[in-house]
């Protein structure tokens, strides 16, 4: 009965994680969760006063599709300040969300057919939206040992005459990966060279670790005119539920995507925008403060996951997850339904640690690589501390 484009079509395995891991706890069981992501610090407090003030100014009617006017000029700012990219009004759109600013993107320059390149490991949805609008996603592997950084050479090898798209997803959501200036660099001339569209997914750009991020459309003005730049307020600001993402691309993309949204969603919370407007615009002290933190988890959660057995982590550069590999205990069992049961993939990883150490993680299979789980740092030093404890515990008891 369901329409045939659903057939394909694989729900989101981070969230849920999310979903078992909140019943769980609602049924009375301790379950702790490396399978957020979001910050765990509260929205801060000035960025929640301008949504007061805007309500009470009655700032809660419909507003322009693409946003507010004093939205789109605070990212224009934004993006000056902190790209050095310079973006018109009209070179943005606001959206409910980055994902909903991705869906945008490829309903607006995909068709059925179109290739669109994906780096593996890779965010769940890229590969899903594709599919959902009749496209064909194409996997591009990066190597572990380089630190899941991309290889041009094998980019330009999937380059055919169907392809559209490269996505570009630095600092990287699961592995924390950052794309290193020469591998950007090359990304830059291929997409000139062979007329792709960049699709440069920033979300995690305030959560550069090592180095400083630097977005491919600042590389030249014939780049720049190839990219769809993304980024939102969720992960800088702690601002995962106000649901606020935007592009900033050639003008005639950005206003095809209007149109798409208008059809679709309409504008984005009008009080969120307002928000936003303080989020971007106002002092930028806490995102600081955030990214120090997160910067000092990683460390502990990359000790931890190197020192089970079995287990092992790059360091990731950037975002806020750890990809761990937990290949070394594939063949290892454990008392499952009664039964001794290998382990045999990262569901059963994943299964085993939720099971036997109260422990959600998320399954690196749906992000293209079965040997992973991805463990989001998102959380209290202390709760990384009990997670890892717990993991340990459980691992000793496999067979």
């Amino acid at each position: 009965m369901l329409a045939d484009r659903l057939k394909t079509l694989a729900p989101s395995s981070t969230l849920a994680v999310q979903a078992k891991a909140k019943e769980l706890r609602a049924r009375g069981v301790d379950v702790i969760s490396f399978g957020a992501g979001e910050p765990d610090f509260d929205t801060p407090e000035r960025i929640k006063q301008a949504a007061v003030v805007a309500m009470r100014r009655g700032q809660t009617k419909y507003t322009e599709v693409g946003g507010i006017p004093e939205l789109r000029a605070a990212v224009c700012a934004k993006l000056k300040r902190d790209n050095g990219l310079d973006y018109e009004a009209a070179d943005v759109l606001v959206s409910c969300g980055a994902k909903h600013t991705l869906f945008n993107i490829v309903t607006a320059l995909v068709n059925p057919g179109d290739e669109v390149l994906v780096p593996s490991p890779f965010w769940v949805s890229y590969p899903e939206q594709v599919r959902l609008l009749g496209g064909v996603p194409v996997t591009v592997d990066t190597r572990e040992a380089t630190g899941f950084d991309l290889d041009p050479e094998r980019l330009c090898a999937a380059v055919t005459p169907r392809t559209r798209m490269v996505v570009l997803n630095s600092p990287n959501n699961p592995t924390g990966a950052v794309f290193s200036p020469e591998t950007v660099a090359a990304v830059a001339r291929l997409a000139v060279e062979r007329n792709l569209w960049i699709v440069s997914d920033e979300c995690y750009e305030s959560l550069t670790f090592e180095g400083r991020h630097v977005s491919v459309a600042s590389l030249g003005a014939d780049v720049k005119a190839r990219t769809l730049v993304v980024n939102t307020c969720s992960k800088a600001y702690a601002m995962t539920g106000w649901r606020i993402g935007y592009a900033a691309g050639p003008r005639e993309v950005i206003r095809a995507m209007t149109d798409v949204q208008s059809q679709v969603t309409s504008n984005p919370s009008s009080v969120a925008q307002w928000a936003a407007v303080e989020a971007l615009g106002g002092a930028q002290d806490e995102v600081a403060r955030m990214a120090h933190e997160f910067d000092r988890r990683r460390r502990l959660i990359v000790a931890g996951l190197n020192a089970l057995p079995g287990v092992s982590s790059v360091m990731p550069k950037g975002a806020f997850y750890a990809f761990a590999n937990v290949s070394g205990l594939f063949g290892r069992t454990w008392t499952h339904e009664g039964r001794r049961a290998p382990l045999q993939g990262s569901l059963d990883v994943a299964a085993f640690l939720l099971e036997q150490a109260r422990v959600a993680v998320v399954p690196g299979l749906d992000f293209g690589s079965d040997a992973h789980v991805r463990l989001s740092y998102a959380t209290s030093a202390a709760l990384i501390g009990e997670g890892l404890a717990r993991m340990v515990a459980a691992i000793k008891t496999l067979g």
